[in-house]
């Protein structure tokens, strides 16, 4: 889109302000919101600008110690308008648009402490191998009553029959439109802003609902990712109940996740390079399983990017191992049935909470490694891989010691970034070391 069609897209639908905005380290959005002609203005003098340090900033708004990383000088980062992801906020009554925006530094360098620009660098090495990944994200939430007081635990909210859900109604139709009127709203809310989300269905958890978005473009999914969490939030919030995609929010029900579909084709041909003449799995099939084993232990930052995401893996049906199997969701990467044209692979890893696009460039980065390096996947799951031994860190600080130990992660990702990152995620961890919970006042204090 040009500056003369934005001008004209913002003038026909009669767009009095636009919100620049940016994913943080968290996937929460951050930015400005402008009159319309001070955004249009801004745009061609670089007037939109961010203080470097909201690249780091965790997500209770405090940042790592000056002395615990590469420090930066908190300069302005100009915001560059990514034209292509303008849209309107359809839950606005006052004409508004959002627009994503990319990030670069006053002498035009990308900022690489920026989510949206790790995904790019990542997306850059298939490139110059002349592949194109494809992704699916299928992406788990629950509605929940208002929660005003942290110290309560959540509840299911009401539904039109006048009850929360207290049994577990996986795939239920009826139990789906309990909530008719809520995702009535999401699907008017994502077809005005033209995100591509395909099925709904209720999943294992108490008014637990999963949405799949079709595949394509990684990065356009996860900047569809990122608008839909924040449009199903509002949408709950009209109506009087929230929605929530921590990973595991409830205690006695399942997590919630973001699975990741994966194939990759060849830029010149279309054809998936996973697959040969025959329909048979190629090599690079495999390598990129064994990529993902690998790898995926240093990831996990990104995969699970919160004290909260290591919860869900204490759940019985949680994949919490680097076995891959064929249409096996016990194991952490599933290969599921399909033609020679549409195979894939499924990281089951990640949770709901994770910042996408970090999330969708680790997954891919874990994938590419093993390809780049010939690695060789262990051999296939047939059975229960819930029994086998446990691959990935069952905690944040063992996840980010792996991360800063993988040199090959590092190598792509800069050392700043893994430095910034894994710093940030410290300040989180640490902080939540600081809470005393409910279940050692109950348990400890007159017992110890």
């Amino acid at each position: 889109m040009t500056f003369e069609e934005l001008e004209q897209w913002c003038k026909e639908r009669k767009i009095t302000e636009v919100e620049c905005m940016i994913p943080d380290i968290s996937g929460v959005p951050r930015g400005k919101i402008l009159p319309t002609e001070k955004f249009l203005r801004g745009i061609g003098s670089n007037g939109h600008r961010l203080p470097e340090s909201i690249f780091t900033q965790t997500i209770t708004g405090e940042w790592p110690e000056e002395d615990t990383w590469v420090d930066i000088a908190d300069h302005d980062v100009i915001l560059q308008v990514d034209t292509s992801t303008i849209r309107p906020v359809p839950w606005y009554k006052e004409p508004t648009a959002q627009v994503i925006c990319d990030c670069i530094y006053p002498d035009g360098k990308p900022v690489d402490l920026y989510a949206r620009q790790i995904l790019r660098t990542v997306l850059g090495l298939y490139e110059k191998k002349g592949w194109e990944p494809v992704i699916a994200p299928e992406l788990e939430f629950y509605l929940v009553q208002k929660n005003t007081d942290p110290d309560l635990p959540l509840v299911p909210p009401i539904g039109k029959n006048g009850r929360p859900e207290t049994a577990r109604q996986c795939y239920g139709i009826d139990a789906v439109n309990e909530f008719d009127p809520v995702f009535e709203d999401v699907y008017d809310y994502c077809d005005a802003m033209g995100l591509d989300i395909d099925t709904l269905n209720h999943e294992a958890g108490a008014a637990q609902i999963e949405i799949n978005f079709l595949h394509g473009d990684p990065l356009s999914l996860a900047d569809q990712v990122f608008l839909f969490k924040r449009t199903v939030r509002q949408t709950a919030l009209s109506h009087d109940i929230y929605a929530t995609f921590m990973a595991k929010p409830m205690k006695d029900e399942p997590g919630s996740s973001m699975h990741i579909h994966h194939s990759v084709v060849d830029a010149k041909t279309g054809k998936n390079i996973f697959s040969d003449e025959d329909g048979n799995v190629t090599e690079l099939f495999g390598n990129f399983i064994a990529g993902l084993q690998r790898y995926s232990s240093a990831a996990m930052p990104f995969f699970a990017p919160n004290v909260n995401s290591y919860r869900r893996f204490g759940y019985d049906e949680s994949p919490i191992n680097i076995h891959w199997g064929i249409d096996n969701r016990s194991c952490g990467f599933r290969v599921p049935n399909s033609g020679p044209q549409s195979r894939r692979v499924e990281n089951r890893l990640c949770g709901s909470d994770v910042n996408p696009y970090l999330a969708i460039a680790g997954s891919l980065l874990c994938g590419y490694l093993g390809m780049v390096e010939g690695l060789k996947a262990e051999p296939k799951v047939e059975d229960n891989a819930y029994i086998l031994p446990r691959g990935v860190p069952l905690y944040l600080s063992d996840a980010i010691t792996a991360l800063m130990d993988c040199k090959p992660i590092k190598d792509v990702l800069g050392d700043r970034f893994v430095e910034a990152h894994c710093a940030t995620k410290e300040v989180e961890y640490n902080n939540y070391h600081q809470v005393i919970s409910s279940w050692e006042r109950e348990h400890l204090l007159l017992n110890v």
